[in-house]
């Protein structure tokens, strides 16, 4: 299960625009230990392309759609930053996979 995933089961808001597709960058999170960023896999080309347009980006910021619950981080912690980039037009409504 996704960061993003986990926080829409828990009603927790992250926007999650393009419903983990890596085509936006409203699930931006920011992995608050470095310790637990490190253990995450590398993130890939697209995924670095999504966080280049993310606000407030950071050194530990990754997308919560790829970052996947695995039980070595368990206690990561994470901050939603305080605003979003979307792109979609306003209006827009993501319609379930």
């Amino acid at each position: 299960m996704s960061m993003l995933e986990a926080a829409h089961q828990n009603d927790i808001e992250l926007e999650g625009a393009c419903e983990g597709s890596l085509a936006c960058s409203t699930c931006h999170v920011i992995v608050m230990d470095e310790e637990y960023y490190n253990k995450l896999p590398e993130p890939t080309d697209e995924e670095n392309d999504m966080l280049d347009l993310a606000f407030g980006l950071t050194e530990t910021s990754r997308l919560g759609c790829q970052v996947i619950a695995k039980p070595e981080l368990e206690g990561m912690r994470l901050a939603i930053p305080s605003a979003t980039r979307n792109f979609a037009v306003d209006g827009y409504v993501p319609k379930p996979h």
